[in-house]
């Protein structure tokens, strides 16, 4: 079920700074206390390869969501030790040295199981064992959410194991939502940042198209 115009889960989850330093961080209030928007994006594991890629991607693209007063977290289902292992690596090793945003630890996938991400075919139960057996490997897909200052998502996606996502697109959406936000109109397909908008009726869209 899609959670897009609901508040983020309110689940705090272990994490860790390029520093070393282990953080608690709560997504929502991340986004309402410091009065930000939030990319949190989630990758299936550490040390794999088209991961160090986004990492790489999104610490690029990180002034230009820094001007966007949005703020960037990774996540995947790693302890905090893989990751500041893999934060220790160097690039062209397949590591991430150089990332300066927080990731997430979801190690007791509380948060990714309630966000519906983690990639599990079927749970059985197994009286022998008296215990729950999972088909699938239990880490997350590609999932992206965009949250907005009052902790409302109002972008998510979620992308196959082996598809990397376009990290220019997180910005044309969070340029998009903001202007919707300031200036009341609505973007139409393909909108970008100095691209006209339009009003929420038939006769702006009429106009739009005729001119477009």
């Amino acid at each position: 079920m899609s959670l897009v115009g609901k508040k983020f889960p309110n689940i705090t989850v272990d994490a860790i700074s390029f520093m070393g330093d282990n953080l608690r961080i709560n997504v929502l209030d991340e986004a309402v206390e410091n009065k930000k928007k939030v990319i949190l994006f989630w990758y299936p594991k550490d040390f794999t390869f088209v991961c160090p890629t986004e990492l790489h991607a999104f610490q690029a693209a990180l002034q230009e969501f820094e001007k966007r007063n949005t703020m960037v977290i990774g996540a995947s289902c790693d302890t905090n030790e893989v990751h500041f292992a893999w934060l220790n690596t160097p690039k062209n090793a397949g590591g991430i040295e150089g990332v300066t945003y927080p990731i997430l630890a979801d190690t007791n996938r509380n948060l990714s199981t309630v966000l519906g991400i983690l990639d599990i075919e079927s749970s059985e139960y197994n009286e022998e064992t008296d215990s729950v057996i999972l088909e699938g490997s239990n880490v997350t897909f590609r999932a992206t959410y965009l949250i907005d200052e009052d902790g409302k998502i109002f972008h998510e996606s979620v992308n196959d194991m082996p598809l990397g996502r376009n990290v220019n697109e997180y910005l044309r959406l969070i340029d998009a939502y903001t202007h919707v936000q300031t200036k009341g109109e609505v973007c139409p397909a393909n909108w970008e940042e100095g691209k006209d908008a339009m009003n929420a009726d038939r006769n702006s869209t009429a106009q739009y198209l005729s001119s477009h």
